[in-house]
């Protein structure tokens, strides 16, 4: 009886992600096509047309908020696990808890306030920062959670040899939890990758090519959004293409962070 009702229980909770997935590929499936990943948008009320434009603007912006995010996290992990004393590493987690329960759209004020007021002007850059807002605690966190599972022998044999604890912890202890800290790393990256909220704030959109970090950009989750609440059917259809193309770089990532994490530490 018990084994039935945790079936029962795991198929309630895989239904809802199963039936969007089937939504999205039986209305944006055949939507998709090469113009999709090559042209530009179309003016309005014009059919056809793609949005090859924002794909490589959300590769930007995610990219920029990720050269930004997973350096300072994996690093906030390091120095909380290894070097903080006990009230400083409560203080650092605390802090990420807090920064990790933020909305996105309050992150997209802030930076909108901080970076757009002061370079006047809407950026991939702005948006990269706000992206890197909303990865820097999961990267932090899981980096902190993953080495606590390095056992402390491996550290005590490093330092049995004589050489520094910095290089203890760069050679030794980080590359024994490197799966874990990756895997982390790319489901934050797949988070951020879906956010829309702090983008409209930062990134604003852009209907041509913008190659320059300095300018507004097109992106993915933007146009899915100003896309769907359109009157234009073809909008709707596209707006339906882009959903699946961005559910399915989600999805890449995180059985991608699956595929990494268990060839390190085995499982399932």
């Amino acid at each position: 009886m018990f084994m039935v009702a945790a079936s029962l229980a795991a198929v309630v909770a895989l239904a809802p992600l199963l039936w969007v997935l089937v939504v999205l590929v039986m209305k944006g499936a055949p939507s998709l096509d090469l113009d999709f990943f090559t042209k530009l948008p179309k003016p309005l009320g014009v059919e056809g047309g793609g949005m090859a434009n924002a794909v490589v603007g959300s590769l930007m912006v995610v990219g920029l908020g990720s050269a930004i995010a997973l350096p300072l996290g994996v690093l906030g992990g390091v120095y909380t696990r290894e070097y903080a004393g006990v009230w400083g590493a409560r203080a650092v987690r605390l802090v990420s808890d807090v920064l990790a329960g933020v909305p996105s759209i309050v992150l997209g004020v802030f930076v909108w306030a901080v970076v757009v007021v002061a370079m006047r002007r809407f950026s991939a850059l702005a948006g990269g920062l706000a992206l890197a807002l909303v990865m820097l605690p999961t990267v932090q966190r899981s980096t902190d959670e993953v080495l606590a599972l390095v056992p402390q022998e491996v550290r005590e044999g490093a330092l049995a040899l004589g050489i520094p604890k910095w290089k203890a912890v760069l050679w030794v202890v980080v590359p024994s939890a490197a799966g874990g800290i990756l895997s982390g790393a790319l489901l934050a990256v797949a988070r951020a990758a879906g956010e829309t909220a702090p983008l409209l704030l930062t990134a604003l959109g852009n209907r041509f090519w913008n190659l320059r970090p300095d300018r507004p950009v097109a992106t993915l989750p933007v146009m899915i959004f100003n896309y769907a609440i359109s009157p234009y059917e073809d909008w709707h259809r596209q707006a339906w293409a882009a959903a699946l193309v961005l559910v399915a770089g989600v999805l890449l990532l995180t059985l991608g962070a699956r595929w990494v994490l268990r060839r390190k530490y085995g499982g399932s």
